[in-house]
């Protein structure tokens, strides 16, 4: 017979029954609802103003038809568990979420299907805020936005207007007086040009210049404006891409289609005028060290010389190259240069005829230069700037047939042409120094090359190898410099001094970022608020026309006369809506109404998340983006620097916390950071960044099993096989041996976990607590469906301090607790208030166990200690913590309860040393109660950063635990 569970007991059946109702109640009764000091939300009275705020974040979501898996709330819930933490110290706390509802798995499914993109997508949003109810978030649904909603893209397309319609001044006074160099409207810049205070490129006065003139020298400051260009084109997308949506190896990160190279007219930003601000004000955020790195390395601000070498033409004549170098104290050991396969010089420097003397493996075989730098130039072609930049490609070229004189001792190097050359960086060429670069070295040696060090090597560095560090400088002099034995600040500044005096060289500051590409040939996107008129001119769309909102379509599909094709042409799906691509208006300009064409091109799905952040704190203003108070108020600028700062910093402003992963570092934080320093120059905001705070989640990972083809196989019907001694155990499906390894979560590795799941078979609170419980969240963490059990034993004691399982009364006694009693409490609070403070929700979890694993030796459990731990309960375990406040007979919502006070007079107490080893050896040291149980203090040494680094993500055999001082990781 099956054992009777008793009617009150904690089992996934009650605890789905009370999340449900707490739901149902907090929705009902808008818990979560913050208060706006202005706008159409005005709650000024609301004490929660005076008292203090937060703003909380998480990255916005891409609902896809999956829905979410295990992996996907780790930030979710710990965003959560703050901003319920927050709210218990008195804070107004912004917390909400939204969708990035653009994109292009919407457009795919409807090529293939014909279902309209804004069916699949909002469907799929509905599946994803069941989900995320059913986990208890404590969102504020009625600033929840969606990017497809015209209501929020009108304001997408206004703010794509005010930066069209702006330039960047880089010698007009910051907006804050620090500096120089801000956007300022288009209409100041017009007015220079009339006034006369600018001239124009060719020194008519304005007026001289035909309106098509006038639009195409303001087109050329606009910070949005349409070029002719390189871009990366796939034409199995039927789009052209960012450079960051390309991978290494060429192909899109979206659908791996392959990329080429093209030229076509598309929508730039002119981010890069922004890119010192960008670079310089990251020492100003509170943000992980890496992600600050690959900005950095990102926006690759390097600062050297252009150097001038004069090349001979094929007609016998001369042209000087530059070349930017950021080693011109190297120049004596440039031994050949490299120029970009789209080089304009490659057209009269390329001869006939081979030099005499040429090597044969210089020319691969082609008749001549021509032929071969033609076959050169149309491999390069077919391939991106990412694959074309990458570390693992081997480096090589063809010989020009060109020859250029090296400036500061007038040899005679050889000029070659390879695709690891961007002309996007720098110049476009390069000066190879084989002797301190590896690529160069590796270079010159395939082609036979000649290598000169002009840096003197450590002792005992390889012969055969570039030496890439610092030293004294020789062979290199000439008969009126000599940079020998200097070192590399000095000789610089020698030789760039010498180059200048002879107007050879100028010092000279690059940049490896591009201008945005951000025109997209697709249909599901934020159209542009742009018309084009008879002349080819372009003019914004008038404010009171917003939003330009998306036609029907006879197909989604985007038209390329052939996938595979570089050379094909892309369509835009938008051009097929004949009606709506013209148009006839008025644009208020004084012209009348004339006939327009539409831009048919929408912008990438970046568009809409580069500014949400602010849309969250204003959703229902219908007079601007965001109320300047209510912005001021949320993420105006503070006081006090953020941490880590350097001395004399100014807050920035931004979002408190914001939450998400690392793979965003460079895409959506980048462009967000551009767009808001626009909006910032312009007066519309007071906050300089969009982030104060950024925090990168890890990565949970799963087993994958795989047969022995290597194909990934159900991992939920893999059955494990312990041997009777002990052994390793193995593993089968359907009865034949499979491999188990680690891996990223996903449909393709057939181990995907859902939450449904878990909230099925344990309740969404333990699925909320173990989550938390299993490390730092910054770190990567491993998936064990059979060690959740663990967080539901942990509610389960819980519930069972409070509540009889056989009757359902409350048991909790009045009396005074014990002095013992009384400092595990006070020692709880205090070390679970500042765990909860850092975001170290592992060890504060760690801590209430142990608190009420006290409490569950005790005959009767004190209602002065049961209480104070349901209240720090309650941001990881809402739904269970509400339910035991109810049945302690209090009234309403524990939400803005105050977190309890420890008394620091309560917190002294004795504590030895615990040592933790892993691996048999000692990874950590931790101050734990003298009175510490074992199971509380395995998960306190399981909740260790340090340990945690050891075990690095391998599956935990078993823990020896001697408490107090010993704990052992068997891994």
């Amino acid at each position: 017979m099956n054992e009777r569970i008793p009617e009150h007991r904690y089992t996934a059946q009650l605890a789905g029954r009370i999340e449900a109702r707490w739901q149902d109640r907090w929705e009902a009764e808008g818990t979560f609802r913050s208060a706006n000091p202005a706008g159409p939300w005005a709650e000024p009275d609301d004490p929660r103003i005076v008292r203090g705020h937060r703003y909380v974040m998480d990255m916005f979501p891409y609902p896809s038809g999956a829905g979410l898996h295990v992996g996907h709330p780790l930030g979710f819930i710990a965003t959560d568990v703050h901003a319920r933490y927050l709210r218990t110290t008195g804070m107004n706390v912004l917390h909400t979420m939204g969708f990035d509802a653009f994109g292009l798995p919407a457009e795919q499914y409807a090529v293939q299907t014909g279902q309209h993109p804004r069916v699949t997508t909002e469907a799929n949003m509905e599946v994803y805020r069941a989900q995320l109810r059913r986990l208890g978030m404590g969102h504020e649904q009625r600033r929840s936005l969606a990017t497809i909603d015209p209501g929020y893209y009108r304001w997408t397309q206004w703010i794509f207007t005010q930066i069209r319609e702006s330039w960047y001044d880089p010698e007009a006074t910051s907006r804050d007086g620090r500096g120089t160099g801000r956007a300022r409207p288009i209409s100041e810049l017009v007015a220079q040009l009339a006034s006369g205070e600018r001239a124009t490129p060719d020194g008519r006065t304005w007026a001289e210049l035909s309106p098509v003139e006038q639009a195409d020298v303001l087109d050329s400051y606009r910070l949005a404006y349409v070029t002719a260009a390189p871009v990366n084109w796939a034409p199995g997308l039927g789009t052209v891409l960012s450079n960051e949506e390309v991978t290494a190896d060429g192909r899109s990160e979206r659908g791996d289609f392959p990329v080429f190279k093209r030229n076509l007219s598309q929508w730039m930003m002119r981010i890069t005028a922004f890119a010192d601000r960008l670079v310089d004000d990251l020492d100003r955020l509170d943000w992980p060290e890496k992600v600050k790195l690959i900005q950095r390395n990102w926006i690759g601000r390097s600062t050297g010389a252009n150097v001038a070498f004069v090349v001979g033409t094929s007609e016998g004549t001369q042209e000087t190259l530059r070349v930017f170098t950021t080693r011109p104290d190297t120049l004596f050991g440039a031994t050949f240069m490299v120029l970009a396969p789209e080089h304009p010089l490659l057209e009269s420097i390329v001869p006939q005829e081979w030099p005499e003397g040429t090597d044969p493996a210089w020319h691969q075989g082609e008749e001549s230069p021509r032929a071969a730098v033609t076959a050169y130039q149309r491999s390069a072609a077919t391939k991106s700037d990412v694959e074309r930049q990458a570390d693992a490609k081997t480096k090589t070229g063809v010989f020009t047939g060109a020859f250029a004189t090296n400036p500061v001792n007038g040899a005679r190097i050889p000029v070659f042409v390879a695709d690891y050359v961007l002309m996007g960086y720098g110049t476009g060429a390069i000066m190879a120094v084989p002797g301190q670069d590896q690529r160069d070295w590796d270079f010159a040696q395939t082609y036979r090359l000649p290598i000169v060090r002009t840096v003197q090597p450590t002792e005992g560095h390889p012969q055969d190898q570039a030496f890439t560090g610092e030293g004294p400088a020789i062979n290199s002099h000439n008969d009126e410099v000599s940079l020998d034995g200097l070192g590399v600040v000095e000789a610089k500044e020698r030789i760039v001094e010498w180059l200048a005096g002879r107007g050879l060289a100028e010092p000279t500051t690059t940049y490896r970022l591009r201008d945005w590409l951000f025109s997209r040939q697709r249909y599901w996107g934020e159209p542009f608020p742009v018309l084009w008129d008879e002349d080819g001119v372009a003019h914004s769309v008038p404010d009171h026309l917003l939003p330009v909102e998306l036609p029907e379509v006879p197909d989604y599909s985007p038209r390329t006369y052939d996938p595979q094709d570089a050379q094909s042409s892309p369509e835009a799906p938008l051009a097929r809506a004949r009606d709506w691509v013209e148009v006839e208006l008025d644009l208020g300009d004084g012209r009348g109404v004339r006939t327009y064409r539409r831009e048919t091109n929408t912008m990438p799905n970046w568009a809409g998340s580069c500014w949400y952040h602010l849309r969250y704190l204003d959703p229902a203003n219908e007079d601007a983006p965001v109320d300047p108070t209510v912005e001021r108020y949320w993420i105006g600028p503070r006081p006090e620097p953020v941490a880590g700062a350097p001395a004399g910093a100014v807050d920035p402003g931004g979002v408190d916390l914001y939450v998400g992963g690392v793979e965003h570092a460079v895409l959506h934080l980048l462009y967000a950071r551009f767009w808001h320093k626009v909006l910032y120059d312009l007066g519309y905001v007071s906050s300089e960044e969009p982030f104060r705070r950024l925090i990168n989640q890890g990565m949970i990972e799963a087993y994958v099993y795989r047969d022995e083809r290597g194909f990934p196989v159900p991992a939920a019907e893999v059955e494990e096989h312990v041997p009777a001694d002990g052994g390793a155990s193995s593993y089968t499906w359907d009865g034949e041996p499979v491999t188990q390894e680690y891996g990223k979560m996903g449909k393709s590795l057939k181990n995907v976990v859902t939450p449904d799941e878990m909230c099925e078979q344990y309740g969404a609170d333990t699925f909320r607590v173990y989550e938390m419980s299993m490390g730092p969240l910054e770190q990567y963490r491993p998936w064990e469906t059979r060690a959740v059990v663990g967080s539901m034993r942990f509610l389960q004691r819980l519930w069972r301090n409070v509540v009889d399982e056989e009757t359902g009364e409350v048991t909790v006694s009045d009396e005074p607790m014990s002095e013992e009693t009384d400092k595990a409490l006070h020692r709880t609070i205090d070390g679970v208030r500042a765990d909860y403070e850092a975001l170290r929700t592992n060890t504060a979890v760690a801590k209430m166990i142990e608190l009420n694993n006290h409490l569950t030796k005790l005959d009767v459990v004190p209602r002065a200690a049961v209480e104070p731990l349901v209240l720090m309960v309650a941001p990881v375990a809402p739904h269970i913590a509400e339910e035991l406040w109810s049945r302690l007979g209090h009234e309403g919502t524990l939400a803005y309860v105050p977190f309890p006070q420890a008394d620091p007079a309560k917190l002294v107490e004795d504590t030895v040393t615990c040592v933790v080893q892993v691996r048999g050896k000692v990874r950590d040291r931790m101050e734990v109660p003298a009175d510490i149980d074992g199971e509380a203090l395995q998960e306190l040494a399981l909740a260790s950063e340090k340990v945690q680094s050891f075990i690095d993500g391998a599956p935990v055999r078993k823990v020896i635990v001697r408490a107090p001082g010993l704990v052992n990781v068997v891994v």
